[in-house]
């Protein structure tokens, strides 16, 4: 591996990466240089705010909510050059024959799209978080009326999908990860959570 990258990571470390997230030794060093630009204090880790700085981020509506899932699991709200590739590993197509707990599978996949709905992880989306990402999403194009319904439906579907039938909705309804789950793979998910990087 050459430049950048080999410079502040041991051979050894490359490949431990490479086992954890796929990448290749070029895509390790391409996304390094990303890394290393978004890291404009020279840190060695990433904050919010570098994240942010990502264009596509910052005019994503659900922007705030992608970068909160980058943090989840940050004890001290950074995210080093490690742990940048085992979250972007997630956006990696899935590779057949991976384990189920591997973070580049449907599992995996749907656990960080899961950490996005679940702004306060407590492991349930709730009726008032489905209702705040669908604000995000659509602004004022739909009114709180049909937005509601929406929910509504999707909390329903989600219930349904997963073989718990029908519910009795109220304001208390929620979508567990099993739930979440069978709704997603119901649609056409994991290519809508893989992107191409080049090699």
């Amino acid at each position: 591996m050459g430049s950048q990258a080999s410079t502040f990571l041991q051979d050894e470390e490359i490949l431990e990466i490479q086992a954890e997230t796929g990448f290749t030794c070029n895509q390790i060093e391409r996304l390094y240089s990303r890394f290393s630009n978004l890291d404009k204090g020279g840190n060695g880790f990433l904050t919010r705010e570098d994240f942010l700085r990502i264009p596509e981020l910052a005019i994503n509506p659900l922007g705030d909510r992608i970068v909160e899932a980058f943090f989840v699991d940050s004890v001290d709200d950074t995210v080093n050059f490690r742990q940048f590739l085992k979250l972007l590993s997630c956006f990696r197509p899935i590779v057949p024959d991976k384990d189920k707990d591997e973070i580049n599978s449907i599992d995996g996949k749907l656990r960080f799209a899961f950490k996005i709905y679940d702004a306060d992880n407590d492991n349930i989306i709730s009726m008032n978080e489905l209702l705040a990402i669908l604000h995000m999403m659509v602004g004022d194009n739909i009114s709180e009326e049909q937005l509601e319904v929406i929910a509504r439906r999707a909390i329903e579907d989600a219930h349904r999908l997963s073989g718990g039938g029908g519910i009795d909705y109220d304001e208390t309804s929620s979508i567990n990860f099993q739930q979440f789950s069978a709704a997603m793979k119901a649609g056409e998910f994991e290519r809508k959570m893989s992107i191409r990087f080049l090699n």
